[in-house]
């Protein structure tokens, strides 16, 4: 539901690994440029799980199944603040020459003043809660949806990314741009 999001390829609750459940998304036709709507919708979309919990059981009944997605988005968050300058910080890279070297990268780290490192810590939370606004805020507006999703995931194990769209549309508006997305993979 958040614009420039990639679309659902299949959703399953069949355990992969640590995950209890999984959602493949179709990658946009350039990996490699990757606009900050595009970071942004793959933050709240990653944030979705927590989200779902904490609406749907309360906060005192999260869970430590997100802990792989918190990880994705302070990482996404992080390089959108740090390397790609999408952030109030300013247009420029903080990072230095991604050296292999651990110790060269902590000299690095040392050598940032106090300020700054407090900004960035600032910018990527702030990054994050927004995001994490945005999802509670899909759940909470799409709770029907969400309801219909579940039970036939429950009934069928696993749905295609067209069976996801086809139920989330009798409930929501999908953005136009993401359908886009999905007309461009069948051509």
């Amino acid at each position: 539901l958040t614009p420039g999001h990639d679309p659902v390829q299949k959703v399953t609750l069949i355990p992969r690994g640590q995950a209890k459940g999984l959602t493949w998304f179709t990658p946009g036709e350039d990996v490699s440029l990757v606009s900050k709507q595009q970071i942004m919708a793959r933050i709240v979309g990653a944030l979705g799980g927590r989200a779902a919990e904490e609406i749907v059981f309360g906060k005192p009944e999260v869970t430590t199944g997100a802990a792989s997605d918190l990880m994705q988005v302070t990482n996404m968050a992080k390089q959108m603040v740090t390397a790609f300058g999408m952030s109030d910080i300013g247009p420029w890279s903080l990072q230095d020459d991604q050296s292999g070297d651990m110790i060269m990268r902590m000299m690095a780290r040392n050598n940032m003043s106090e300020k700054l490192q407090g900004d960035i810590d600032t910018a990527v939370k702030s990054i994050a809660e927004g995001a994490y606004q945005t999802a509670l805020g899909h759940i909470r507006d799409n709770r029907e949806a969400i309801d219909e999703i579940v039970d036939v995931i429950v009934e069928k194990e696993t749905i295609s990314g067209d069976e996801f769209r086809e139920i989330l549309a009798k409930y929501a508006d999908i953005p136009q741009e993401n359908l886009n997305k999905v007309q461009a993979e069948l051509v």
